[in-house]
């Protein structure tokens, strides 16, 4: 494991705009995939790249959080390496909780200090990408820079919703704008390669992922910027003229899971037949929490573009376009198409499936002869039998106790019991 460098991984906040996902976790909690957790990302190309020493900040929501990492990150006792939830915290000199991403950092700096390293990796907890760390680390040393950001070349249309940057012939920026509006993008043009001209994408956005000098990044936070709270908007435009900030340009998948929107697209995205975000790389592979549980049972089910987790039992009539999570139940007759449900935390026993139908509480899953069309069913979900819902975009906004509507996509909320013959 790499000592020159320790990541730091920044949860987030409240992530207002994946809620309800985000009503009882944080966003690095959030599952992706069917099986994963949103933090395994980052934590897993820090692993890839040899850097085993990381900080994991965090202060809403983060019960879950702590518990994925506790059961999931557990490294040899002869090894240095760990993944630390730093939760925010009062202490004597600052009673307040985490402004910001540079608060965050500045208020835990006195856990990081006694971890010698050279340099410091900031990274985000809400993204989707495979990257190599070390690569951008080399680019960092190599140009003698104090700061470097990791950089994607964006197209006009995506380039009002990031900070976009212009760097010279050496590859130092030179200047930054936080989202700009579409009468301006021309002067923001950067020499992206030829092959990321002739795709349009020749703004240069900045990915959230920075490498800091370790004695810089110190110093601005104590000394030069002790009131600054965030990194995109404050410490990073402020520095670019005082201090040489590299770019390093990123051209591989990337994607910020900043809304429901984004995170549908990027989870559905991976049942492609070729998907751009790769889950079956032997070099790539994406760490979590390993459970023991038996194959998934699957009878009399047509299926095409789906992922399967571990231990479900499927009788559905057709899923198409569908991330099924662990322990998932779906009963016959159903068709689910452009969904994801997330499973279940735990299988109901015998009794707890005779008590529920003496109740008459639908079953843990999916009952029979239900149609689900462009939604995510949250974790530990109960939809009876007969449930028509049917997102998309002639769906209005909404907020229901048991769901949630945001650009046409059906959210049924953590938990939530959905009656035989529920129509959304």
């Amino acid at each position: 494991m790499s000592r020159s460098i320790v990541a730091v991984i920044l949860g987030g906040g409240a992530g207002s705009r994946l809620y309800p996902l985000t009503a009882s976790r944080s966003k690095p909690a959030v599952p992706i995939a069917g099986k994963y957790r949103l933090v395994d990302i980052p934590i897993s190309n820090c692993l890839h790249c040899g850097i085993g020493r990381m900080f994991v900040f965090t202060q809403f929501n983060s019960a879950s959080l702590n518990r994925h990492i506790k059961n999931t990150y557990h490294f040899s006792a002869f090894s240095s390496a760990f993944a630390d939830i730093l939760a925010a915290e009062q202490t004597p000199d600052n009673p307040t909780w985490f402004q910001g991403t540079a608060d965050a950092v500045r208020q835990g700096l006195r856990h990081i200090n006694p971890f010698h390293s050279d340099y410091v990796l900031i990274l985000s907890g809400d993204q989707l990408y495979q990257m190599d760390f070390n690569a951008m680390l080399d680019n960092h040393i190599n140009a003698g820079a104090d700061i470097s950001i990791a950089t994607i070349p964006v197209t006009e249309r995506d380039a009002p919703d990031f900070g976009i940057m212009k760097k010279n012939e050496e590859g130092f920026i030179t200047s930054f704008i936080e989202k700009p509006k579409n009468n301006v993008l021309a002067d923001w043009y950067s020499d992206t390669g030829h092959e990321m001209q002739q795709a349009g994408r020749i703004y240069l956005a900045s990915m959230g992922i920075y490498i800091f000098n370790r004695k810089l990044l110190w110093e601005i936070l104590l000394n030069e910027k002790p009131n600054a709270t965030d990194f995109g908007k404050e410490i990073i435009p402020q520095s670019i003229s005082k201090y040489k900030v590299a770019s390093y340009q990123y051209e591989g998948y990337w994607t910020d899971i900043g809304n429901i929107r984004s995170f549908f697209e990027a989870n559905l995205g991976l049942t492609k037949e070729i998907p751009e975000f790769n889950l079956f790389d032997n070099n790539k592979t994406i760490y979590t929490r390993p459970r023991m549980l038996p194959p998934s049972k699957i009878n009399g089910t047509t299926m095409e573009r789906a992922l399967v987790s571990e231990g479900c039992i499927i009788n559905a009539l057709r899923i198409e376009n569908c991330i099924i999570g662990n322990r998932s139940r779906i009963k016959q007759g159903s068709t689910l198409i452009n969904t994801y449900i997330m499973g279940n935390d735990s299988y109901e026993t015998l009794e707890d499936i005779a008590k529920a139908q003496q109740h008459h509480v639908p079953l843990m899953g999916v009952g029979s002869n239900c149609y689900i069309c462009n939604a995510i069913i949250d974790k530990d979900c109960r939809i009876g039998n007969d449930v028509r819902i049917n997102g998309g975009s002639h769906l209005e906004n909404t907020d229901h106790p048991l769901y949630t509507v945001k650009d046409g996509i059906v959210v049924v909320k953590k938990g939530s019991i959905i009656p035989d013959g529920f129509t959304i």
